[in-house]
């Protein structure tokens, strides 16, 4: 939702856009699956109608951000809502993960960001896993995709990582114990030289 803003135009970000089902936001690629999640949360949605949906779909990534271990995060209300699919903004905003560190900068700079965030944002690679009937990728990055740490840092740089096609037919890197992946846009962070360092800082550093 939130990966969608355009800081130049003002346009896309944290609208809920993804509410309308059959048009819009919700049938860009990059979104795939996370009909699910909304699905979990349509009934605080239902709760709670005088708060945003853009808000509640945000306050839940701080939550989980937190019960999994990670940093406690303050949370500003007010975001607004889109009101029709036709507010959706065009597809290819996302970042797409057979791509290297030159898109990844076209589409988090348009944010106002820098390497430093897109290598931190990255980060959030250590929880969760692929899902191969939405993304054509599969697999976990980390060995604990439910705790939020800096393994996934740790494995880009400590894991040996080799170039394998899955049963979808798509690309993937796969560690030495198959039990791992990791996509091309994580590999780019490091193989790009300015990222390299800063992923070396936060395998480091938790």
């Amino acid at each position: 939702d939130a990966g969608t803003y355009d800081s130049k135009s003002n346009s896309g970000g944290p609208r809920a856009a993804q509410r309308f089902t059959e048009s819009g936001e919700s049938t860009h690629g990059a979104n795939a699956g996370l009909d699910i999640a909304r699905g979990l949360l349509q009934p605080i949605v239902d709760k709670y109608p005088g708060v945003s949906v853009a808000d509640i779909w945000a306050f839940a990534s701080v939550v989980a951000t937190e019960v999994s271990g990670g940093p406690k995060i303050p949370f500003q209300k007010g975001r607004k809502d889109t009101v029709i699919a036709a507010q959706s903004v065009e597809d290819g905003r996302l970042p797409d993960a057979t791509k290297g560190a030159d898109h990844l900068r076209d589409v988090f700079y348009r944010q106002g960001m820098d390497d430093a965030d897109i290598v931190a944002l990255s980060g959030a690679h250590t929880l969760g896993r692929c899902h191969k009937d939405r993304s054509g990728f599969e697999g976990p990055w980390t060995t604990q995709p439910l705790k939020f740490d800096n393994e996934y840092f740790k494995n880009l740089l400590e894991r040996k990582w080799t170039l394998k096609t899955n049963s979808a037919g798509n690309e993937q890197y796969e560690d030495e114990t198959g039990a791992l992946m990791m996509l091309k846009s994580d590999m780019a962070l490091i193989e790009d030289e300015k990222m390299k360092p800063i992923v070396e800082k936060f395998a480091a550093d938790e």
